[in-house]
């Protein structure tokens, strides 16, 4: 014990325990090769599902596997509109019979501005003495 004393050397910085008689998992290099032209390897368990993109440690960006093994392309669904939400709620009928009495209303009462609207509908302030 003598030849390897604990002084001088952190907690935790390093481990003591001889790798003698230790069986490793069985492992596999995958190559990996971003935009940018770099090229590193990744260590995994030979058991391990293999990512077909990961991260390049140089410039952040996605780098694809060496071997050719492309992404899965995912269906990716249309963003939902307010015109769908819409129609989800109403009917084609319903909206149309809507906008006709909206029009008719506007018919009979006469087109507003907007700052004319406000200023019937938002009650006056009360002034601060």
């Amino acid at each position: 014990m003598a030849d390897r004393s604990l002084r001088g050397s952190g907690l935790g910085s390093k481990s003591f325990e001889d790798e003698v008689g230790v069986d490793f998992a069985p492992r596999q290099e995958v190559g990996f090769d971003c935009p940018q032209g770099h090229h590193f390897e990744m260590t995994f368990a030979e058991e391990a599902e293999l990512p077909t993109v990961w991260e390049c440690p140089r410039c952040g960006q996605e780098a694809k596997r060496s071997d050719g093994v492309e992404p899965e392309v995912k269906e990716a669904k249309p963003p939902r509109t307010h015109w769908d939400m819409l129609l989800e709620r109403r009917s084609l009928a319903d909206l149309e019979e809507l906008l006709s009495e909206r029009l008719e209303e506007v018919r009979t009462t006469g087109a507003i501005s907007t700052d004319e609207y406000m200023r019937r509908t938002t009650p006056p302030s009360k002034k601060h003495r």
